[in-house]
């Protein structure tokens, strides 16, 4: 839970090679990514769209589940850095005759990679690259692991129109067994002083996750009030494979947010969903659309957030060339 959390990064520079997740890393490290996206979204906001900080560098997306979001958002920061990208799909890759996945990194890696973004279904696969390859590698995503720059653009989302995240209750409804984002979003929010609180169906919430200093309520109507944010996770219907709640309809009716739930919080409380929406489940068009919602603040956020993150890991690979 909240408490009393040093997060200056003034003092701090990045030394680490990879971005793997956030449980590894310390609450100065995480502001210290936040900042880096605030003066990039500042240079932005002042018509700096486009910096040279990655120029005769490559960034390759390997991305082994399907992305449209994650991968153009990677893929425009890294555009805005001047890097060359390079895309690739598992579909049409040597994966499907055979090849293994850490020769089929390796190979790309040999064409002059020296950045890999890299989304895969089994958790751990990030990491199993960063033992293997020279590259610096970026963690868009494993399993039901952790996914860190979405829960980081979510944070910065949240200081950006709170100003810090101390003290404040952050809850996180919806799919929490199956929810990378969750488990990234819990690991930094409480780094940086929020509180959290996980609430859904008593069949997706992970068992003694109150380990993690969270709290767990199955009543969203109970915690409405006390939410400084609401994060709305989607249902996670690829990664399951039981029926764990009765139906569509009941699971909108008992955790959705709507426009009478909206009404029953705080009058300028936050509503954040990482994309994509459905829309009618874990949310009700008129609250996506309406004047709480900061939903597509977070995808401008997560463009900044992705540049922050691969100048940082750039920065750290000119100061210690492999």
């Amino acid at each position: 839970m909240g408490g009393t959390i040093n997060t200056k990064s003034d003092t701090l520079t990045w030394h680490r090679k990879h971005l793997l997740g956030l449980e590894e890393l310390s609450a100065g490290e995480i502001s210290l990514i936040l900042d880096q996206a605030a003066k990039f979204k500042k240079q932005a906001n002042e018509g700096e769209t486009k910096n040279n900080s990655l120029k005769g560098t490559v960034v390759a997306n390997l991305f082994f589940e399907p992305s449209t979001r994650t991968k153009t958002s990677f893929n425009i920061a890294a555009k805005r850095l001047s890097a060359d990208t390079v895309d690739f799909t598992a579909a049409s890759s040597s994966l499907s005759k055979g090849e293994t996945f850490i020769d089929t990194a390796k190979n790309i890696e040999a064409m002059g990679v020296d950045h890999v973004v890299v989304r895969h279904s089994t958790p751990g696969a990030p990491h199993l690259l960063a033992k293997h390859l020279k590259a610096n590698i970026l963690n868009a995503g494993d399993g039901t692991h952790e996914h860190p720059t979405q829960a980081l653009l979510d944070i910065f989302t949240i200081r950006e129109n709170l100003g810090s995240l101390e003290g404040i209750t952050v809850t996180l409804v919806g799919d929490i067994l199956h929810s990378r984002v969750a488990r990234s979003n819990i690991w930094g929010l409480t780094k940086l002083g929020a509180n959290v609180i996980v609430c859904g169906p008593s069949t997706l919430i992970p068992p003694q996750i109150e380990k993690l200093g969270v709290k767990v309520s199955h009543n969203f109507d109970e915690i409405l009030a006390e939410s400084d944010c609401i994060n709305l996770l989607r249902i996670q219907f690829e990664r399951q494979r039981n029926a764990f709640f009765p139906s569509i309809r009941e699971y909108a009716h008992l955790f959705g947010m709507n426009g009478e739930r909206i009404r029953k919080a705080k009058k300028d409380v936050l509503v954040l969903a990482p994309g994509p929406i459905n829309r009618g489940v874990e949310i009700t068009p008129d609250v996506a659309d309406g004047p709480n919602s900061v939903i597509l603040d977070q995808v401008t956020n997560g463009v900044m957030i992705r540049m922050a993150c691969l100048y940082l890991l750039n920065q750290q690979r000119k100061k210690n060339p492999q």
